[in-house]
């Protein structure tokens, strides 16, 4: 009887020769995004036994134990039964879903997990934020530290519901004593995302509010998900901040882009941007706008003690996210079809803005007259 092929041979070797090495892992939302991208990788790593994927459809990793329900279904706790480790990365950050339903499904989910996770035995569980919470101002240092204090608030979108999140995480360990908590928080993320500050780069001129200092720090996907296997794998632990090294300034984004700014007063850019979110022509709130204006980059020294290092630079990152919004035209947040990108034209984001703003003023003024 002939051998078996070697390539054949290889995969039976890696199957049987540490078959109870490392832990069991459950991912929520593992059949799209950065949930679906870290199940493949934990699915091909000889440190983790098995992954058990969980999402309201199944994804296209093979390798794992698939269970199709909602994170906020409390039955969940019995697909977390014989995990070690969770990671909890189903959360829905759409800037077009409904506010409410967003923060309910967020909230409610991340409630629901930690409950469950607790409840099956589970020791650790990893949570998916941001270097959002940290909140974009004036006054914050160039970096800050990752024990810096969250002085976000709700003004953004899906800020809230993130730093409800945290708030979970705290409290989750004196509830739930044994249970261990790790935060992800990245820094902007790029690799298939869409975010209010991706679509940034889509506008024909990158809004500049005057007297701002902005500071931009990328993340790239695949970074986001080796920091979260380093978590998984607990060779970190804590509040973690994850992205690129270092940060760029406003000038040399311009420069590396290729698009030219338009600058407006402060009053102008936020009064206009409150104004057009408030009768809904686009989905960003005016406190989207603070991170463009501010810095909050976070050091990452913590997953750099443990020996984890991007793989990314901001340069790099930004050359890919250029590359995936090309074509792509967005105004104040709104992403316009083709005909309104031609309208719009080389009269860039901020007279589009104002233009919009003066149609909410002429609207208002019609309406008095009545």
């Amino acid at each position: 009887m002939s051998s078996p092929d070697p390539q054949v041979r290889a995969a039976r070797n890696k199957s049987t020769s540490h078959p109870h090495r490392g832990p069991v892992v459950a991912v929520t939302g593992a059949a799209s995004g950065v949930g679906a991208l870290l199940t493949e990788r934990l699915a091909a790593s000889e440190e983790v036994k098995q992954v058990v994927a969980i999402d309201e459809r199944r994804g296209e990793c093979a390798e794992a134990e698939w269970h199709i329900l909602d994170v906020r279904d409390p039955a969940i706790a019995d697909r977390l039964r014989g995990a070690d480790v969770v990671v909890h990365l189903a959360l829905d950050l759409d800037l077009e879903t409904d506010a409410a339903a967003r923060t309910a499904y967020n909230v409610r989910g991340t409630q629901t997990v930690l409950t469950a996770a607790a409840a099956a035995g589970v020791h650790r569980v990893v949570l998916c934020t941001s270097t959002m919470v940290y909140g974009a101002l004036p006054d914050n240092e160039l970096p800050l530290s990752e024990d810096a204090e969250l002085r976000a608030t709700a003004e953004a979108t899906g800020v809230g519901d993130l730093l409800e999140i945290e708030r979970l995480a705290r409290r989750a360990p004196r509830a739930h004593p044994g249970l261990n908590v790790t935060v992800v928080r990245p820094a902007v993320l790029v690799g298939g995302t869409d975010t209010a500050l991706t679509r940034y780069f889509e506008s024909p001129r990158l809004l500049v509010v005057a007297g701002s200092r902005p500071a931009w720090q990328f993340c790239h996907v695949d970074d986001l998900c080796s920091a979260l296997e380093y978590a998984v794998l607990e060779k970190v632990d804590g509040e973690l901040a994850v992205g690129c090294d270092g940060w760029l300034e406003q000038e040399e984004v311009e420069e590396l882009s290729g698009i030219r700014r338009m600058e407006l007063p402060s009053a102008v850019a936020l009064g206009a941007a409150a104004r057009l979110h408030r009768i809904g022509l686009t989905p960003s709130p005016a406190g989207d706008l603070a991170y463009t204006m501010y810095p909050w980059v976070v050091s990452g020294s913590r997953l750099h003690d443990a020996g984890w290092r991007p793989a990314y630079t901001n340069e790099e990152v930004l050359a890919q996210l250029l590359d995936e919004v090309s074509g792509r035209h967005t105004v104040a947040g709104r992403r316009l079809g083709r005909k309104d990108a031609t309208a719009a034209g080389a009269a860039g984001a901020t007279v589009a803005l104002l233009g919009a703003a003066a149609v909410v003023r002429r609207a208002r003024k019609a309406r008095r007259r009545i």
